[in-house]
C-alpha cells in the first residue's frame, strides 16, 4: 500500500460532487479578466482618454493598495493587468482555500470523512485529494481565463501570464490550507487562519507598493512574487518558480503533519469548556457565539487603521509630487489638504467594505444555527422571534460598527501624527460617518437571511457591487444614478465646504427600514 491509495477513485468522486461549487469562481474571476478588456476598449477609445486614466490613477495611491500598481495604463492589456490582476489572484486564493478546507477538515467535523477513511485508504490521500481538487480548479482557472481574455482580444503573452499568476495563486494558498488544516482545532479554525493569513499578505504587499517601500520588500510576501512578474510590460514569468517552491515546501509540512496528527484534532487544540453549563440569555448566546470572530475582527481593524493610517502622510507626498496633481493645483480646482483627505476618505470606503463582510458573516451564522437545528430549541421555550433575530442584529451591527470606528480611531491618531495635513477630529468623523452606510450593507444581510434565506447570498453580492461601483466606477466614468446605488457614494467627506449631511440621515432610514423588514419576515416564515 502507497501513501496515496485510494486517492483515484476517491478524487472522482470528490470533484463530481465539488464542480458546482468551484465553476462560479472560476467564472467570476475570467469574466473580471476578460471585461477588463472590453470595458477599456469600449470606454477609453482614444489616447487621450487614455492618458487621463494613467494620471488620474497614478494619482490615488488607495486604488494602487488595492488594485496593486498600475505600470501600462495605455494598452488593453495594461489596463487588466492592473483591474483583474492582483483582485483575481486574491479571489483565486480565496477559491483555493475554501476547496481544501471543505472536503478535508469540514468532512472529519461532519463525520463524513470517518466514512471514507474506513475504506481502503490512506490518511494522506484524504488531504492529497482535497488539494489535488484544489489544483485542479486553479488549471481549470487559468484555462479558462486565457481562452476568453484572449478570444476578447487580450494579447497572448500577457494573457497567458496573468492567466499563469491566477493559477500560481491558487496553488499556493492550497498549500497554505493544507497547512492550517493541520493546525485548526475545526474547519472554522482552518478557515479563519488561512484566510486571516490571505488577509494579511496582501494587505502587506498594497503597504508595500503605497508607500515607496525599496523593491526588494517585493519577495517578503506571495502576491509580492506575482506582482514581479510585471505582466503586459515586462512579461517575466522566473517569480512564479517562487511560488512552485513556496508551494512544494508548504505541501511537504502539511503531508508530514497529517500523518501524525490525531483524526478530527488540531496541533492548536480548543480549550476545554466549563465544567457546568453557563446561565445564558439570548442576548448573551448571541455574544458568545460571535465572540471568537469578533475579536479577530477588531484586532483586524485596528492593524488595518494602523497600516493605513501610517500609508496617509506618503501619500500626502506622492499627491504633491504628481505631475497631474500639480496641474489641478494649479487651475485651482481643489486644495492640496481636500486632495489627501480624499486619499483618506477612500480607504475608509475599503474599510467599510470589509466591515461589512465582517456584520454579513454574522447574519449568515444565524441561518447556519437554524439549518443545524439549533434554533428551534431555542424557540419552543417562552422566546419570542423578535428577541431572538434582535440578539443577532444587535451583534452583526456592533461588530460592523466598533470595527469601523476603531479603524478610524487607530488611522486618526497614526496619520494626524505624521501629516499636518489631517486633522485627527477630521479623519475619525469620517470614519463614524461611514458607519451609517456599512449599517446599511449589514442591513441587507440580515433582510435577506431573516425573511427571505433562500436568497440570502443576495447579501453578498450586493457587498460585492458596492465595492465595484464605488471604487472602478468613477474611474470608468459610471453616470450619477449608477454611483448613486452605493451607500457609501451618499457618505460625505466631512472637510468638503458642501456636506450633505441630510443623506446620512436618508441612508439611516433605509437602514431601519431594511431591519423592519427583517423582523416582519422573520415573524411570519417558517423556521427551517
Amino acid at each position: 500500500m502507497s501513501a496515496l491509495t485510494g486517492a483515484k477513485p476517491l478524487f472522482r468522486v470528490a470533484i463530481g460532487q465539488d464542480r458546482r461549487n468551484i465553476a462560479p469562481w472560476v467564472m467570476l474571476i475570467s469574466v473580471l479578466s476578460a471585461t477588463s478588456i472590453i470595458a477599456y476598449r469600449w470606454i477609453f477609445t482614444d489616447l487621450s482618454d487614455r492618458q487621463a486614466l494613467s494620471l488620474t490613477l497614478a494619482a490615488n495611491p488607495a486604488l494602487e493598495l488595492v488594485f496593486g500598481p498600475a505600470r501600462d495604463l495605455l494598452t488593453n492589456d495594461g489596463f487588466n493587468a492592473w483591474r483583474a490582476g492582483m483582485l483575481g489572484c486574491f479571489f483565486a486564493a480565496l477559491m483555493a482555500i475554501l476547496t481544501v478546507v471543505r472536503n478535508s477538515r469540514a468532512d472529519e467535523d461532519s463525520g463524513q470523512a470517518e466514512l471514507i477513511a474506513s475504506g481502503i485508504i490512506t490518511r494522506q490521500a484524504r488531504l492529497a485529494v482535497a488539494v489535488g481538487m484544489a489544483m485542479v480548479a486553479g488549471v481549470a482557472l487559468g484555462v479558462v481565463s486565457f481562452l476568453l481574455t484572449w478570444a476578447f482580444g487580450g494579447g497572448i503573452t500577457s494573457t497567458l501570464l496573468i492567466s499563469a499568476m491566477f493559477t500560481s495563486s491558487a496553488w499556493m494558498f492550497a498549500a497554505v490550507a493544507a497547512l492550517c488544516v493541520q493546525l485548526g482545532s475545526d474547519a472554522r479554525a482552518a478557515n479563519s487562519l488561512a484566510i486571516g493569513t490571505l488577509g494579511f499578505t496582501y494587505v502587506l504587499r498594497g503597504w508595500f507598493d503605497s508607500s515607496e517601500a525599496p523593491g526588494w520588500t517585493e519577495w517578503l510576501t506571495p502576491f509580492g512574487w506575482l506582482s514581479r512578474t510585471r505582466a503586459a510590460v515586462d512579461n517575466d514569468p522566473l517569480p512564479l518558480l517562487a511560488a512552485l517552491g513556496f508551494t512544494v515546501v508548504l505541501l511537504a509540512v502539511a503531508m508530514r503533519l497529517q500523518a501524525r496528527r490525531d483524526f478530527g484534532m488540531g496541533l492548536v487544540s480548543s480549550r476545554p469548556g466549563p465544567a457546568t453549563a453557563p446561565r445564558l440569555g439570548v442576548w448573551s448566546l448571541a455574544w458568545r457565539l460571535n465572540r471568537g470572530s469578533a475579536l479577530t475582527w477588531l484586532l483586524s481593524f485596528a492593524f488595518l487603521g494602523m497600516v493605513f493610517g501610517n500609508i496617509a502622510p506618503t501619500a500626502s507626498r506622492l499627491i504633491t509630487e504628481n505631475p497631474a496633481i500639480r496641474v489641478i493645483m494649479a487651475s485651482g480646482a481643489r486644495t492640496q489638504a481636500e486632495l489627501t483627505f480624499g486619499f483618506v476618505a477612500t480607504i475608509q470606503q475599503v474599510i467599510g467594505i470589509i466591515a461589512a463582510v465582517a456584520g454579513a458573516q454574522v447574519a449568515m451564522r444565524f441561518r447556519e444555527e437554524e439549518v443545524d437545528f439549533r434554533a428551534e430549541p431555542l424557540l419552543a421555550a417562552p422566546l419570542r422571534r423578535a428577541k431572538h433575530l434582535a440578539a443577532t442584529v444587535l451583534v452583526a451591527l456592533g461588530i460592523s460598527g466598533v470595527g469601523m470606528v476603531t479603524a478610524g480611531l487607530v488611522m486618526a491618531v497614526v496619520a494626524s501624527r505624521g501629516s499636518d495635513q489631517l486633522a485627527f477630529g477630521d479623519v475619525w468623523l469620517q470614519a463614524v460617518c461611514t458607519t451609517v452606510a456599512v449599517w446599511l450593507l449589514v442591513s441587507v444581510s440580515l433582510m435577506l437571511v431573516a425573511a427571505k434565506p433562500v436568497v440570502r447570498f443576495g447579501g453578498w453580492i450586493v457587498i460585492v457591487a458596492t465595492f465595484g461601483i464605488t471604487l472602478l466606477g468613477p474611474t470608468f466614468k459610471f453616470p450619477e444614478w449608477a454611483l448613486d446605488i452605493s451607500p457609501l457614494h451618499h457618505v460625505p467627506v466631512v472637510v468638503a465646504p458642501d456636506r450633505a449631511w441630510g443623506e446620512l440621515g436618508w441612508l439611516g432610514l433605509v437602514t431601519v427600514g431594511l431591519l423592519a423588514i427583517a423582523f416582519v419576515g422573520y415573524r411570519r416564515r417558517d423556521v427551517i
